[in-house]
Parts: structure tokens; C-alpha cells; sequence
């Protein structure tokens, strides 16, 4: 193949608001009716801690037809072409147009709602994204918002309608849990479960950290934190033993970067190693076979937008733990310009590795067909030949 396979792991898509009233459930509609009102107030509020205006108009500009690929099919299969991107994993949205996900089932997965009616949300974006998805599923993997916090039977339904539905993108749960049981407790099971035996990868995505008053500097903690909030379940399913338990189950980080991984899976295998460092905490690692980082190497897969030093990075971690993502149509992804951005982070790597980073792992973990993409992908993927080099 003359050209590289990109997939995007980490791709949004989401309905502007009010256009997801077909989907919701008929007894939520009125709670439905009533959020969309000030709903696009209060992302314009939202918007502003977060993106600098004059930097939002700039960025914008000129890509009006790219962004309204968030919920058009075609003009996101033609803004998807050409930055050179053959397949992705579709995450709900928020940033492009205020089309988060309703009633509370959005990125951040917050506590501090009415539960049903999250679930609800969660229920009417997820059957949107599954007709979203059959509209391209050859090259779309849709993810199914779960909420697991307070109805686990609930949750393992939606997961098994997900898998139905062809959602084969896996599930999205809370990177917080705040005032509920943590992710090591044994009620969470049958979720762990479930998504081993339907083949359902689970994700965290960077949004959810603590609330901050708008002091000087709370940006600032924001971004250094919220990397940390995503992490973290992660360590609370190794050390509990649920890969140990479900040696198929899938677990990913999403838009955190991998700067974090080689330093934390060292100090975990250490923590791991009885010496006398630790060794008055007791068998505390009883139920594990293998050091953390095996668990990682076995379970665990990192999605990042990739830059050279994380390319270069990339044995310490592993290349096949690592996929790379554009974050269409969201403004610090690669989207418009993923084809140069990749060509100058990959430059001079070795085909093979490049290939898995770009497009293989994630096809080999979301179940993507290479060869019903290839044409695709030797139309508007970026040449091999454009890689080689320092």
C-alpha cells in the first residue's frame, strides 16, 4: 500500500440542540424541552473559560462547512477526507455548535444531576450516533454513552443494546465518581463484565476535574490536572484485578497525552516488586499475576494526537498501546491540517510502526475492515514516501 491508513480514535460528533427530541424517551420530553432553552446560553457561558474569543473567531473562520460535519453526514465525510482520515471512533461533541449530548450525559458525565435523566440523554445520543454511524459504518465506530454510577443492572442494558446497535466503539464512562463507590469496588462487576464478553472497549476522555472558583490561575490547574482525573480509573482497574479477571477487557485513555504513562507504570511495577520499601503494606498485589505494566501492555491503549516527542517516545510505552487522534472537528486536534501534522511527527520512523500508531492498532481493537477502507485510503491518505527521512 502506497499510502497510510489513518484512523482517528478519538473523533466528536454530537446533534445541535433541540434536534435530539425524536430521541428521547416520550416521558422525558418535557425535562428535554425545558434544558434546551437556555441551553445555548449556557454553552456561550461555558465557552468562555474555556476559548478566548479572538482566538474562537480566528480559528473558525473559513471552516464553517468542516465544523458543521459534526452532525452532517456527508460534509464530515468530506472534511474527514481531506485531512486524509479513512476511519474514527465517534465521541459525543459539546464544543462545536453546543450540541452536547442532553440532560446531563455529556463529556463531563456530572454527578450532581437528576440520574434518569442523564440516563435518558445518554440513551437518545447513543441511538442517534448508531443511525449516524450506518450512514458510513464502514468508516464510523460508534461509542455509546454509559453512565454506570447509579443503576448498574441499567447500565449493563445499555451496553447490551449498544453492542446490538453496532456501536462497536465501546462505552464511555465517568472519569470521576465523586460521592459514589469508587472503580475497585465490587458492584461495578457486571459493567466489567459485559463489555469483556460483548467486546465493548472502555473509555475515559479529558473533561471532568473539580470545580474550581474563577481565581487567577484556575486554567492553569485545569489543564495540569485534568489528565490525572482520566488516568486514574485506569490504576484502580489494575491493582483491583479486573484484567486479571477479564484478560479481554479494553481499556483507553483518550486525549491525555502519554507523557504520563512511562513514568507511572515504573512507579507502579515498583510498588509492585516486594521490597522493603513496601513490603509492611502487606500482599496487597495477591490477586494479580503480572506486574501493572504488563496489565497495561495486555489491556490498555493510549489515544493522542501524537507529537515527535511522543512518537519518539513510543517504545517506552509501546507502539502497540498507542493510537493516534485527529479530535475532529475540535480546535487543539490535527483537523484541518492532520496530513502535515502527522507526516512531521512520524518523519523517519519505521513503516511498520508508523502504520500501527496511524490506523492499525485501532483497526485491529475497534474491529475496522482494512480492506473495505483500503480504497479510501489510497485516494486521500498521506504517501508512505512523504515519511522517510530524519
Amino acid at each position: 500500500m502506497s499510502r497510510h491508513l489513518m484512523i482517528s480514535s478519538d473523533c466528536h460528533a454530537g446533534l445541535q440542540p433541540g434536534k435530539y427530541r425524536e430521541y428521547i424517551d416520550p416521558q422525558h420530553r418535557k425535562a428535554y424541552d425545558d434544558q434546551v432553552a437556555g441551553q445555548i446560553a449556557q454553552f456561550k457561558e461555558s465557552a468562555k473559560a474555556f476559548m478566548v474569543s479572538e482566538f474562537a473567531d480566528e480559528w473558525e473562520r473559513d471552516k464553517e462547512e468542516g465544523l458543521t460535519g459534526a452532525w452532517d453526514s456527508d460534509r464530515r465525510n468530506a472534511a474527514l477526507d481531506a485531512d486524509g482520515v479513512v476511519g474514527e471512533v465517534v465521541f459525543p461533541d459539546g464544543l462545536t455548535g453546543g450540541n452536547s449530548p442532553p440532560l446531563g450525559a455529556g463529556l463531563t458525565l456530572p454527578t450532581d444531576c437528576d440520574s434518569q435523566l442523564q440516563l435518558a440523554g445518554a440513551r437518545a445520543h447513543n441511538r442517534w450516533v448508531a443511525d449516524f454511524c450506518s450512514l458510513a459504518p464502514a468508516r464510523r465506530a460508534g461509542l455509546a454513552i454509559v453512565p454506570i454510577l447509579q443503576d448498574i443492572d441499567a447500565a449493563v442494558t445499555e451496553i447490551e443494546w449498544a453492542a446490538k446497535a453496532g456501536l462497536r466503539g465501546g462505552i464511555m464512562i465517568p472519569s470521576m465518581w465523586r460521592d459514589h463507590p469508587a472503580y475497585h469496588h465490587p458492584r461495578y462487576e457486571p459493567i466489567w463484565a459485559a463489555c469483556a464478553d460483548l467486546n465493548m472497549p472502555i473509555h475515559t476522555h479529558v473533561a471532568a476535574a473539580p470545580e474550581l472558583e474563577p481565581h487567577p490561575g484556575s486554567i492553569g490547574i485545569y489543564i495540569t490536572e485534568v489528565v490525572w482525573w482520566s488516568v486514574r480509573p485506569m490504576w484502580f482497574l489494575i491493582w483491583s484485578g479486573v484484567f486479571e479477571r477479564h484478560p479481554k477487557l479494553k481499556f483507553l485513555v483518550s486525549e491525555g497525552g502519554v507523557d504520563w504513562a512511562p513514568s507511572l507504570l515504573k512507579m507502579m511495577d515498583q510498588r509492585f516488586t516486594a521490597n522493603r520499601t513496601n513490603a509492611k503494606m502487606g500482599d496487597f498485589h495477591k490477586n494479580l499475576s503480572m506486574k501493572p505494566s504488563e496489565y497495561f501492555d495486555q489491556n490498555c491503549w493510549v489515544g493522542s494526537f501524537l507529537t515527535r516527542d511522543e512518537v519518539e517516545a513510543r517504545h517506552e510505552i509501546g507502539v502497540g498501546n498507542l493510537m493516534w487522534t485527529s479530535d475532529y472537528p475540535h480546535p487543539e486536534g490535527t483537523w484541518p491540517d492532520s496530513k502535515n501534522l502527522v507526516i512531521e511527527a512520524f518523519r523517519g520512523a519505521p513503516e511498520e510502526e508508523t502504520r500501527a500508531m496511524l490506523g492499525g492498532n485501532a483497526a485491529e481493537v475497534f474491529g475496522f475492515d482494512i480492506d473495505a477502507l483500503a480504497p479510501l485510503t489510497e485516494r486521500v491518505g498521506p504517501e508512505v514516501a512523504a515519511f522517510e527521512g530524519d
